[in-house]
């Protein structure tokens, strides 16, 4: 139940109230991650995300936003003690999977492979191609591509 002060949507309506949401640009996963530098690594020199804003206090990588096309992510290591501190009460990205979705998912495993990446071959899902890895913190990122191909199939097998 809303509190008395907080109007539910229809009653705003009611009011005569109107909401934009042509305001809003994008979502933007925010990563807390525990080694800026390890993931870094996988980010930018692994997957070919490009750093677009950072914040460096006392010359460290403390946060980024990072671009891969047109999706794009931010991370940040907090200190693990004093202000604004944080520590996992679990493992970090257990249970979050990021969705990528692009024009050849194909293509994007192939090129994560030759950059040594752990990526998972890829199978038809949902009428998509799908190849799936994991970044230092556990996070899921999943690269997703449209297909005709019959679900199921795995990459190397007859049809695809």
């Amino acid at each position: 139940m809303l509190p008395a002060s907080v109007l539910d949507f229809s009653q705003f309506r009611e009011l005569g109230g109107e909401i934009s949401f042509m305001n809003v640009k994008q979502a933007v996963p925010f990563l807390k991650v525990s080694d800026m530098k390890a993931s870094i690594r996988f980010y930018v020199d692994g997957l070919g995300c490009e750093i677009t804003q950072k914040w460096e206090p006392d010359g460290q990588l403390r946060w980024c936003w990072l671009t891969l096309g047109k999706a794009a992510l931010m991370l940040q290591q907090f200190p693990t003690s004093g202000h604004d501190s944080w520590t996992p009460s679990g493992e970090v990205g257990e249970g979050v999977t990021i969705v990528f979705i692009c024009d050849d998912a194909l293509q994007l495993y192939d090129q994560f492979k030759a950059r040594g990446l752990d990526a998972t071959r890829p199978f038809v899902s949902n009428g998509m191609w799908l190849t799936s890895l994991a970044d230092p913190d556990g996070f899921r990122l999943d690269f997703e591509s449209d297909t005709e191909v019959p679900e199921g199939t795995r990459l190397g097998e007859d049809g695809d």
